[in-house]
Protein backbone atom coordinates (compact mmCIF):
# COMPACT_ATOMS: atom_id res chain seq x y z
CA UNK A 1 0.00 0.00 0.00
CA UNK A 2 1.34 3.37 -0.69
CA UNK A 3 0.89 6.49 1.39
CA UNK A 4 0.52 10.06 0.18
CA UNK A 5 0.04 13.20 2.32
CA UNK A 6 -0.40 16.43 1.57
CA UNK A 7 -0.19 18.20 4.55
CA UNK A 8 -1.03 22.19 5.05
CA UNK A 9 -1.40 24.07 8.37
CA UNK A 10 -4.50 25.27 9.66
CA UNK A 11 -5.98 26.85 12.35
CA UNK A 12 -9.39 26.35 13.66
CA UNK A 13 -11.51 28.85 15.43
CA UNK A 14 -12.81 28.31 18.66
CA UNK A 15 -16.59 27.74 19.29
CA UNK A 16 -18.15 30.33 21.93
CA UNK A 17 -19.58 28.28 24.73
CA UNK A 18 -22.64 29.32 26.59
CA UNK A 19 -22.91 26.24 28.93
CA UNK A 20 -20.73 23.10 28.43
CA UNK A 21 -22.23 20.73 31.08
CA UNK A 22 -21.57 17.16 32.16
CA UNK A 23 -23.96 14.97 34.74
CA UNK A 24 -22.36 11.71 35.91
CA UNK A 25 -24.25 9.01 37.26
CA UNK A 26 -23.33 7.25 40.41
CA UNK A 27 -24.09 3.96 39.41
CA UNK A 28 -23.21 3.49 35.66
CA UNK A 29 -20.19 3.37 34.48
CA UNK A 30 -20.08 6.07 31.50
CA UNK A 31 -24.03 6.87 32.16
CA UNK A 32 -23.76 11.19 31.53
CA UNK A 33 -25.36 13.96 29.62
CA UNK A 34 -22.91 16.24 27.83
CA UNK A 35 -24.53 19.65 26.89
CA UNK A 36 -22.67 20.39 23.52
CA UNK A 37 -21.55 23.85 22.86
CA UNK A 38 -23.95 26.86 21.91
CA UNK A 39 -23.87 30.12 20.55
CA UNK A 40 -25.35 32.55 22.21
CA UNK A 41 -28.89 33.90 21.72
CA UNK A 42 -28.40 36.61 20.01
CA UNK A 43 -25.78 34.96 18.05
CA UNK A 44 -28.60 32.34 17.07
CA UNK A 45 -31.23 34.67 16.52
CA UNK A 46 -28.60 36.78 13.43
CA UNK A 47 -27.76 33.44 12.43
CA UNK A 48 -31.70 32.40 12.19
CA UNK A 49 -32.19 35.96 10.47
CA UNK A 50 -29.81 35.13 7.65
CA UNK A 51 -31.37 31.19 7.14
CA UNK A 52 -34.85 32.60 6.19
CA UNK A 53 -33.52 35.14 3.74
CA UNK A 54 -33.20 31.60 1.26
CA UNK A 55 -37.05 30.02 0.71
CA UNK A 56 -36.64 26.44 -0.27
CA UNK A 57 -40.34 26.41 -1.51
CA UNK A 58 -39.52 28.04 -4.41
CA UNK A 59 -38.50 26.17 -7.19
CA UNK A 60 -35.23 25.91 -8.94
CA UNK A 61 -36.65 27.48 -11.90
CA UNK A 62 -37.93 30.90 -9.62
CA UNK A 63 -35.52 30.67 -6.90
CA UNK A 64 -32.53 32.89 -5.78
CA UNK A 65 -29.82 31.51 -4.33
CA UNK A 66 -28.61 31.83 -0.30
CA UNK A 67 -27.06 34.97 0.40
CA UNK A 68 -23.68 35.46 0.19
CA UNK A 69 -23.94 35.57 4.20
CA UNK A 70 -24.54 32.34 4.47
CA UNK A 71 -20.60 31.73 3.38
CA UNK A 72 -18.95 34.42 4.98
CA UNK A 73 -20.98 35.28 8.24
CA UNK A 74 -18.94 34.03 11.96
CA UNK A 75 -22.80 33.52 13.53
CA UNK A 76 -23.91 31.43 10.27
CA UNK A 77 -21.07 29.27 10.73
CA UNK A 78 -21.58 28.67 14.73
CA UNK A 79 -25.49 27.83 13.74
CA UNK A 80 -24.19 25.22 11.07
CA UNK A 81 -21.77 23.56 13.26
CA UNK A 82 -24.41 22.41 16.11
CA UNK A 83 -27.21 22.21 13.61
CA UNK A 84 -25.71 20.45 10.93
CA UNK A 85 -22.36 18.76 11.87
CA UNK A 86 -23.03 17.82 15.27
CA UNK A 87 -26.17 15.75 14.64
CA UNK A 88 -26.60 12.64 12.65
CA UNK A 89 -24.03 10.31 11.21
CA UNK A 90 -21.10 12.18 9.61
CA UNK A 91 -18.44 10.30 7.85
CA UNK A 92 -14.94 10.64 9.97
CA UNK A 93 -12.33 8.28 7.88
CA UNK A 94 -12.27 4.76 6.43
CA UNK A 95 -11.64 1.18 7.65
CA UNK A 96 -8.03 0.94 6.63
CA UNK A 97 -6.93 3.57 9.09
CA UNK A 98 -8.18 1.15 11.95
CA UNK A 99 -7.56 -2.42 10.39
CA UNK A 100 -6.16 -4.20 13.15
CA UNK A 101 -6.05 -4.13 16.92
CA UNK A 102 -5.41 -1.37 18.85
CA UNK A 103 -4.91 0.39 15.93
CA UNK A 104 -6.31 4.42 16.12
CA UNK A 105 -6.77 7.94 14.38
CA UNK A 106 -7.98 11.30 15.37
CA UNK A 107 -10.34 14.12 14.40
CA UNK A 108 -11.82 17.34 14.98
CA UNK A 109 -15.25 18.42 13.73
CA UNK A 110 -15.63 22.56 14.57
CA UNK A 111 -14.44 22.11 18.50
CA UNK A 112 -14.94 18.49 19.04
CA UNK A 113 -12.06 16.74 19.25
CA UNK A 114 -12.28 12.66 18.61
CA UNK A 115 -10.88 9.40 18.74
CA UNK A 116 -11.53 6.25 17.04
CA UNK A 117 -9.81 3.05 17.98
CA UNK A 118 -10.20 -0.91 17.59
CA UNK A 119 -9.48 -2.64 21.06
CA UNK A 120 -7.61 -5.83 21.30
CA UNK A 121 -10.87 -7.85 20.63
CA UNK A 122 -11.52 -5.89 16.93
CA UNK A 123 -14.20 -3.94 18.41
CA UNK A 124 -14.55 -0.30 17.26
CA UNK A 125 -14.52 2.02 19.75
CA UNK A 126 -14.89 6.20 19.75
CA UNK A 127 -14.46 8.81 22.35
CA UNK A 128 -14.39 12.29 22.77
CA UNK A 129 -10.48 13.30 22.39
CA UNK A 130 -9.93 14.85 26.03
CA UNK A 131 -8.88 13.78 29.36
CA UNK A 132 -11.33 13.61 32.60
CA UNK A 133 -8.60 15.50 34.49
CA UNK A 134 -7.64 18.76 32.98
CA UNK A 135 -9.05 18.51 29.30
CA UNK A 136 -5.56 17.68 27.72
CA UNK A 137 -5.84 15.81 24.51
CA UNK A 138 -4.68 12.38 24.64
CA UNK A 139 -4.15 10.99 21.48
CA UNK A 140 -2.72 13.20 18.52
CA UNK A 141 -2.53 11.65 14.40
CA UNK A 142 -3.38 8.40 14.22
CA UNK A 143 -1.07 4.48 14.86
CA UNK A 144 -0.71 2.22 17.30
CA UNK A 145 -1.06 2.02 21.02
CA UNK A 146 -2.34 -0.53 23.50
CA UNK A 147 -3.86 1.97 25.66
CA UNK A 148 -3.98 6.34 25.82
CA UNK A 149 -1.86 8.21 28.29
CA UNK A 150 -2.36 11.52 28.59
CA UNK A 151 0.90 13.85 28.12
CA UNK A 152 -0.08 15.90 30.86
CA UNK A 153 -0.48 14.20 34.37
CA UNK A 154 -0.28 10.28 32.55
CA UNK A 155 -3.78 9.43 33.04
CA UNK A 156 -4.20 5.98 31.61
CA UNK A 157 -7.07 4.97 29.49
CA UNK A 158 -8.24 1.31 27.71
CA UNK A 159 -9.27 1.13 24.40
CA UNK A 160 -12.71 0.55 25.76
CA UNK A 161 -12.15 4.25 27.45
CA UNK A 162 -11.61 2.85 31.37
CA UNK A 163 -9.58 4.85 33.33
CA UNK A 164 -6.93 2.42 34.08
CA UNK A 165 -4.63 4.83 36.13
CA UNK A 166 -4.88 8.09 37.44
CA UNK A 167 -1.56 9.15 39.03
CA UNK A 168 -0.90 11.29 42.52
CA UNK A 169 -4.15 11.71 43.85
CA UNK A 170 -3.68 10.35 46.82
CA UNK A 171 -5.79 12.25 49.40
CA UNK A 172 -9.16 12.78 46.97
CA UNK A 173 -12.78 12.84 47.82
CA UNK A 174 -15.82 11.83 46.48
CA UNK A 175 -13.85 10.28 43.18
CA UNK A 176 -14.68 7.04 41.87
CA UNK A 177 -12.70 5.58 38.74
CA UNK A 178 -15.44 3.80 36.83
CA UNK A 179 -16.84 7.68 36.49
CA UNK A 180 -13.98 8.73 34.83
CA UNK A 181 -13.69 7.05 31.83
CA UNK A 182 -13.03 8.76 28.19
CA UNK A 183 -16.77 10.47 26.97
CA UNK A 184 -17.87 7.97 24.20
CA UNK A 185 -18.94 8.89 20.46
CA UNK A 186 -21.52 6.37 18.97
CA UNK A 187 -19.88 4.66 15.96
CA UNK A 188 -20.71 2.21 13.22
CA UNK A 189 -19.28 1.93 9.81
CA UNK A 190 -20.73 1.52 6.00
CA UNK A 191 -18.76 -0.08 3.03
CA UNK A 192 -15.60 0.87 3.99
CA UNK A 193 -16.52 3.93 5.54
CA UNK A 194 -16.15 5.27 9.69
CA UNK A 195 -18.98 7.02 11.05
CA UNK A 196 -19.50 9.51 13.87
CA UNK A 197 -23.38 10.23 15.38
CA UNK A 198 -22.68 13.17 17.48
CA UNK A 199 -26.14 13.55 18.47
CA UNK A 200 -26.45 10.22 20.18
CA UNK A 201 -23.55 9.61 22.53
CA UNK A 202 -24.97 7.85 24.97
CA UNK A 203 -23.76 4.61 23.74
CA UNK A 204 -20.50 3.08 23.12
CA UNK A 205 -22.10 0.21 20.53
CA UNK A 206 -21.60 0.05 17.35
CA UNK A 207 -24.83 1.37 15.18
CA UNK A 208 -26.83 -1.73 13.65
CA UNK A 209 -25.49 -1.33 9.63
CA UNK A 210 -29.24 -1.74 8.64
CA UNK A 211 -30.30 1.52 11.17
CA UNK A 212 -26.68 3.53 9.58
CA UNK A 213 -27.96 2.83 6.13
CA UNK A 214 -31.32 4.42 6.61
CA UNK A 215 -30.42 7.24 8.31
CA UNK A 216 -26.93 8.24 6.54
CA UNK A 217 -28.46 6.97 3.26
CA UNK A 218 -31.71 6.18 3.14
CA UNK A 219 -32.67 4.67 -0.23
CA UNK A 220 -29.55 4.78 -1.90
CA UNK A 221 -27.68 2.22 -0.12
CA UNK A 222 -28.50 -0.81 -2.20
CA UNK A 223 -27.78 2.17 -5.51
CA UNK A 224 -24.28 2.85 -3.79
CA UNK A 225 -23.35 -0.94 -3.06
CA UNK A 226 -24.82 -2.31 -6.63
CA UNK A 227 -22.20 0.59 -8.53
CA UNK A 228 -19.24 -0.53 -7.13
CA UNK A 229 -19.35 1.53 -3.36
CA UNK A 230 -18.17 -1.80 -0.83
CA UNK A 231 -15.37 -2.73 0.70
CA UNK A 232 -13.71 -4.89 -1.75
CA UNK A 233 -11.35 -2.12 -2.98
CA UNK A 234 -7.79 -1.37 -1.82
CA UNK A 235 -6.54 1.41 0.10
CA UNK A 236 -3.95 3.68 -2.09
CA UNK A 237 -3.66 6.60 -0.39
CA UNK A 238 -4.75 9.88 1.25
CA UNK A 239 -4.41 13.71 0.44
CA UNK A 240 -5.37 16.91 2.11
CA UNK A 241 -6.17 20.50 0.88
CA UNK A 242 -6.88 23.51 2.91
CA UNK A 243 -8.55 25.78 1.22
CA UNK A 244 -9.51 29.25 1.53
CA UNK A 245 -13.03 29.13 1.14
CA UNK A 246 -16.59 28.24 3.08
CA UNK A 247 -17.11 24.40 2.76
CA UNK A 248 -20.60 25.35 1.03
CA UNK A 249 -18.44 26.64 -1.35
CA UNK A 250 -16.67 23.23 -2.50
CA UNK A 251 -20.05 21.35 -2.10
CA UNK A 252 -21.67 23.59 -4.65
CA UNK A 253 -19.07 23.78 -7.03
CA UNK A 254 -19.53 19.59 -6.63
CA UNK A 255 -23.26 20.06 -6.65
CA UNK A 256 -23.03 22.16 -10.10
CA UNK A 257 -24.37 19.24 -12.57
CA UNK A 258 -20.98 19.41 -14.52
CA UNK A 259 -21.60 22.60 -15.36
CA UNK A 260 -18.38 24.16 -15.12
CA UNK A 261 -16.56 20.83 -16.36
CA UNK A 262 -15.98 22.04 -19.94
CA UNK A 263 -14.66 25.26 -19.37
CA UNK A 264 -12.36 24.32 -16.03
CA UNK A 265 -11.46 20.96 -16.36
CA UNK A 266 -11.12 20.93 -20.26
CA UNK A 267 -8.81 17.42 -19.62
CA UNK A 268 -11.36 15.90 -17.79
CA UNK A 269 -13.83 16.77 -19.92
CA UNK A 270 -11.80 14.95 -23.23
CA UNK A 271 -12.60 11.47 -21.11
CA UNK A 272 -16.42 11.96 -20.46
CA UNK A 273 -19.46 12.07 -22.33
CA UNK A 274 -21.21 15.43 -21.05
CA UNK A 275 -24.28 15.17 -23.23
CA UNK A 276 -25.28 12.22 -20.83
CA UNK A 277 -24.66 13.76 -18.21
CA UNK A 278 -27.92 13.06 -15.34
CA UNK A 279 -28.91 14.35 -11.97
CA UNK A 280 -30.93 12.48 -9.48
CA UNK A 281 -31.91 13.38 -6.13
CA UNK A 282 -32.70 11.59 -3.09
CA UNK A 283 -33.40 12.20 0.84
CA UNK A 284 -29.99 12.91 1.87
CA UNK A 285 -27.98 11.86 -1.17
CA UNK A 286 -27.92 13.18 -4.81
CA UNK A 287 -26.32 11.26 -7.48
CA UNK A 288 -24.69 12.40 -10.49
CA UNK A 289 -23.58 10.60 -13.55
CA UNK A 290 -22.14 10.39 -16.64
CA UNK A 291 -20.93 8.43 -19.17
CA UNK A 292 -17.10 7.92 -20.10
CA UNK A 293 -14.14 6.97 -22.12
CA UNK A 294 -12.99 3.53 -22.27
CA UNK A 295 -10.83 1.46 -20.30
CA UNK A 296 -8.80 0.70 -24.03
CA UNK A 297 -8.10 4.38 -23.78
CA UNK A 298 -4.61 4.89 -24.14
CA UNK A 299 -4.50 8.78 -22.52
CA UNK A 300 -4.48 9.60 -19.47
CA UNK A 301 -8.24 10.04 -18.68
CA UNK A 302 -8.94 6.47 -19.78
CA UNK A 303 -8.57 5.81 -16.17
CA UNK A 304 -12.34 7.06 -15.79
CA UNK A 305 -13.62 3.89 -17.07
CA UNK A 306 -17.02 3.57 -19.21
CA UNK A 307 -19.73 5.21 -16.49
CA UNK A 308 -18.73 7.95 -14.06
CA UNK A 309 -20.87 8.33 -10.99
CA UNK A 310 -20.40 11.34 -8.46
CA UNK A 311 -22.95 10.25 -5.13
CA UNK A 312 -23.36 13.29 -2.35
CA UNK A 313 -24.05 12.60 1.02
CA UNK A 314 -25.20 15.62 2.74
CA UNK A 315 -23.93 17.40 3.97
CA UNK A 316 -19.98 17.10 3.39
CA UNK A 317 -19.02 13.61 2.09
CA UNK A 318 -18.42 12.74 -1.69
CA UNK A 319 -18.09 9.58 -3.16
CA UNK A 320 -16.64 9.45 -6.80
CA UNK A 321 -16.48 6.01 -8.69
CA UNK A 322 -15.04 5.19 -12.03
CA UNK A 323 -13.51 3.08 -13.68
CA UNK A 324 -11.21 0.99 -11.69
CA UNK A 325 -11.00 3.52 -9.25
CA UNK A 326 -13.16 5.40 -6.34
CA UNK A 327 -12.06 8.19 -4.29
CA UNK A 328 -13.74 10.23 -1.85
CA UNK A 329 -13.97 14.21 -0.89
CA UNK A 330 -14.77 14.85 3.15
CA UNK A 331 -15.26 18.27 3.37
CA UNK A 332 -13.87 19.57 6.86
CA UNK A 333 -14.96 23.27 8.26
CA UNK A 334 -12.48 25.06 9.47
CA UNK A 335 -14.03 28.81 9.81
CA UNK A 336 -16.26 30.72 7.52
CA UNK A 337 -14.06 31.42 5.19
CA UNK A 338 -12.06 27.96 5.52
CA UNK A 339 -12.19 24.72 5.00
CA UNK A 340 -10.15 21.06 4.85
CA UNK A 341 -10.76 18.63 1.91
CA UNK A 342 -9.45 15.01 2.45
CA UNK A 343 -9.12 12.78 -0.56
CA UNK A 344 -8.99 8.95 -0.03
CA UNK A 345 -8.15 6.90 -2.74
CA UNK A 346 -9.18 3.26 -3.63
CA UNK A 347 -8.69 0.90 -6.27
CA UNK A 348 -9.72 -2.56 -7.58
CA UNK A 349 -7.59 -4.94 -6.10
CA UNK A 350 -6.06 -6.67 -9.39
CA UNK A 351 -4.30 -3.20 -9.81
CA UNK A 352 -3.07 -2.19 -6.61
CA UNK A 353 0.62 -3.26 -8.01
CA UNK A 354 0.42 -1.21 -10.85
CA UNK A 355 2.78 2.04 -10.03
CA UNK A 356 2.44 3.64 -13.24
CA UNK A 357 -1.73 3.42 -13.05
CA UNK A 358 -1.67 4.82 -10.03
CA UNK A 359 1.25 7.56 -10.02
CA UNK A 360 -0.59 8.88 -13.76
CA UNK A 361 -3.85 8.78 -11.92
CA UNK A 362 -2.87 10.48 -9.12
CA UNK A 363 -1.39 13.22 -11.37
CA UNK A 364 -5.01 13.26 -12.94
CA UNK A 365 -6.67 13.79 -10.05
CA UNK A 366 -3.91 16.41 -8.41
CA UNK A 367 -4.72 18.58 -11.72
CA UNK A 368 -8.02 18.73 -11.36
CA UNK A 369 -7.96 19.44 -7.69
CA UNK A 370 -5.85 22.62 -8.45
CA UNK A 371 -8.16 23.59 -10.96
CA UNK A 372 -10.95 23.60 -8.34
CA UNK A 373 -9.13 25.00 -5.57
CA UNK A 374 -8.76 28.33 -7.88
CA UNK A 375 -12.19 28.31 -8.70
CA UNK A 376 -13.31 28.02 -4.79
CA UNK A 377 -10.86 30.75 -3.62
CA UNK A 378 -12.10 32.75 -6.76
CA UNK A 379 -15.74 32.72 -5.60
CA UNK A 380 -15.18 32.93 -2.08
CA UNK A 381 -13.56 36.38 -2.58
CA UNK A 382 -16.59 37.18 -4.60
CA UNK A 383 -18.72 36.51 -2.20
CA UNK A 384 -17.12 38.71 0.27
CA UNK A 385 -17.60 41.60 -2.17
CA UNK A 386 -20.46 44.09 -1.90
CA UNK A 387 -21.15 43.83 -5.26
CA UNK A 388 -22.54 39.99 -4.51
CA UNK A 389 -25.88 39.07 -2.34
CA UNK A 390 -27.96 36.35 -4.45
CA UNK A 391 -27.87 34.76 -7.76
CA UNK A 392 -29.73 32.54 -9.45
CA UNK A 393 -29.55 28.37 -10.43
CA UNK A 394 -29.24 27.07 -13.94
CA UNK A 395 -32.33 24.38 -13.82
CA UNK A 396 -31.67 21.71 -15.58
CA UNK A 397 -28.05 21.52 -14.62
CA UNK A 398 -28.50 22.82 -11.10
CA UNK A 399 -31.16 20.93 -9.52
CA UNK A 400 -28.37 18.80 -6.83
CA UNK A 401 -27.23 22.23 -5.84
CA UNK A 402 -30.81 23.94 -5.00
CA UNK A 403 -31.40 20.28 -2.76
CA UNK A 404 -28.46 20.65 -0.29
CA UNK A 405 -29.21 24.05 -0.19
CA UNK A 406 -32.97 23.09 1.08
CA UNK A 407 -31.58 20.42 3.25
CA UNK A 408 -29.87 22.68 5.00
CA UNK A 409 -32.32 25.60 5.55
CA UNK A 410 -34.36 22.04 7.45
CA UNK A 411 -31.31 21.74 9.46
CA UNK A 412 -30.60 25.03 10.25
CA UNK A 413 -34.55 26.05 11.33
CA UNK A 414 -35.18 22.78 13.35
CA UNK A 415 -33.12 22.84 16.78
Amino acid sequence: MMILKVKLPYTLPHLQQLSNTKTLSNKHKHKHTVSLLHTPPNSVSDALKLVHEFDPKIPVEKAVTPPSSWYTHPSFFQLELHRVFYKGWQAVGCIEQIKNPQDFFTGRLGDLEFVVCRDEKGKINAFHNVCRHHASMIASGSGHTSCFVCPYHAWTYGLDGQLLKATSITGIQNFNVNEFGLLPIKVATWGPFVLLNLDKETSQHEGDSNTVASEWLGSCSEILSTNGVDSSLSYVCRREYTIECNWKVFCDNYLDGGYHVPYAHKGLASGLQLQSYSTKMYEKVSIQSCKGGSMDRKDDYGRLGSKVLYAFIYPNFMINRYGPWMDTNLVLPLGPRRCQVVFDYFLEASLKDDKALIERSLEDSERVQIEDIVLCEGVQRGLQSPAYSTGRYAPTVEKAMHHFHSLLHHNLTND
